[in-house]
């Protein structure tokens, strides 16, 4: 009874505590939150692709410039063919998700709801935004959604007022982007996940294929000075190698069952002064005049040149 008691009373304070911190999530794009204080490292490599290890496509489109403490959009496009499937946690087939990330710059982040359009809010159905960490609401997470419905995803962006931020500037600022479709190949923890081809770890013979814990399959290889080797192939991956089969070291042991990847691009935007603007519209105001007085004027001379008989 008293073991009834306390499981009652643990499940009720996990579920609370998922409740009250839904954002402890283990599912990506959130692992590298655990693992990274930045998204992006030194090189320029988005930590993602350290997980995701296929590279696809990712294509980014932002406006060429914005004003001041405006609403804007960034269409994130995940592209893949329609009815994908991948293996899942669990060995099945499930419909392949995705995922994005937003690196802003600095005083840029989501939009709150309340200027968003009508437009945004149909764009936007579906799909929950969070930000990478307290401290970084300039970096903003989506997914995993499902793929299908989410292949452009569209982030709706606040910039900044530089009259009421004196750490802002107007002119041009980088935005770094990176999409994914599909799950990892390998975990944070260096592990690999069942997404991905298994290979021999020394060359031998393959003496029995085992079934192990939670559907895997245990893989005895001897080799030639008769060392014994086990491989545990977990459950989705399926088997290329049968028994008396011969590997070498390195040779994979199952196909590769990965359809999805993970791709990042560069992008920029230009953060527009309304002076500027109007310093721009003036001076081609300028531009106009001159050319009309400089034609008006050769007009003129000609008049004369004519009446003169020149």
């Amino acid at each position: 009874m008293s073991r009834l008691i306390t499981f009652l009373l643990s499940s009720m304070l996990i579920g609370i505590s998922m409740l009250i911190s839904p954002s402890a999530s283990w599912a990506y794009p959130f692992w590298a939150q655990q693992n990274y204080e930045n998204p992006r490292e030194a090189t320029g490599k988005i930590v993602c692709a350290n997980c995701h290890l296929a590279n696809m496509t990712t294509q980014a489109e932002v406006p060429q410039s914005v004003g001041a403490d405006k609403v804007f959009t960034a269409a994130v496009k995940v592209p893949y063919k329609n009815g994908t499937k991948e293996i899942g946690a669990d060995g099945s087939e499930v419909p392949l998700q995705v995922g994005a990330v937003v690196m802003l710059p600095d005083g840029f982040k989501l939009a709150p709801q309340d200027r968003w359009t009508d437009k945004i809010r149909e764009e936007t159905k579906g799909v929950y935004f969070t930000q990478y960490s307290e401290e970084k609401e300039n970096i903003i997470l989506v997914g995993p959604i499902p793929g299908d419905q989410n292949k452009e995803i569209i982030f709706p962006i606040l910039s900044p007022d530089p009259s009421t931020n004196s750490n802002i500037h107007f002119g041009k600022y980088s935005i770094h982007v990176g999409g994914n479709r599909g799950r990892g190949q390998v975990y944070p923890t260096g592990e690999k996940s069942n997404n991905t081809a298994f290979t021999a770890t020394k060359a031998g013979t393959i003496t029995s294929i085992e079934p192990g814990e939670n559907n895997s399959q245990v893989i005895n290889i001897t080799t030639k000075d008769g060392e014994s080797i086990t491989e545990t192939i977990p459950v989705g991956p399926k088997l290329i190698v049968q028994v008396d089969s011969k590997v070498n070291a390195g040779q994979p042991l199952t196909i590769d069952p990965n359809v999805g990847g993970f791709g990042q691009v560069d992008t920029e935007v230009v953060l527009q002064s309304p002076a500027r603007v109007i310093g721009l519209l003036i001076f081609f105001m300028g531009v106009t005049l001159s050319q009309i007085m400089l034609v008006l004027k050769k007009k003129q001379v000609e008049k004369v040149q004519s009446a003169e008989g020149i």
